[in-house]
This record gives structure tokens, C-alpha cells and sequence, in this order.
């Protein structure tokens, strides 16, 4: 596996890897994460990566990290 990159974006980090014809996009918010994987093929290169993570992307990924949240939370209060 291949890291690509590696960016922090305030609170959350954002890693980049390059491993068996796919990019993987993992965020990591805290003890939460979310991973994305992407076909090689479907981009024309890492540079369109950057595209991929826009404002609106990060935004809406923020806002699954407090949905993510509210669940273990609810989980953890009902075992």
C-alpha cells in the first residue's frame, strides 16, 4: 500500500492511499472513520483526488462523523 498523501483539515485527517488498482480515501475524525474507495480507472490521475475532496464533499463527510457520533452514543448508553 501506497500513501499518496496525507492532509488535516482542522480536527479531521485525511489519508490518501494507492493500493491494488484503487485509491482509498480514509477520514478520520476522533475514534470514527470513514473510508472510500475509488477504481483507478474511474480517475484520470491523483491529481483529480483534490476534486474529489471539495468543501461540500468534507462538509457532508462532517456531518455523517455526527451522525456516526449520536449512534455510539445512543449504543453505548443501551448495551
Amino acid at each position: 500500500m501506497r500513501v499518496v498523501k496525507e492532509l488535516q483539515r482542522g480536527d479531521l485527517r485525511i489519508s490518501v492511499f494507492s493500493w491494488n488498482n484503487k485509491y482509498i480515501i480514509k477520514l478520520e475524525l476522533g475514534n470514527l472513520e470513514q473510508t472510500f474507495k475509488i477504481s483507478e480507472l474511474d480517475l484520470y490521475g491523483e491529481n483529480q483526488i483534490e476534486e474529489i475532496l471539495s468543501d461540500d464533499f468534507l462538509h457532508k463527510a462532517l456531518s455523517r462523523f455526527d451522525d456516526m457520533a449520536q449512534v455510539m452514543r445512543e449504543a453505548l448508553k443501551n448495551p
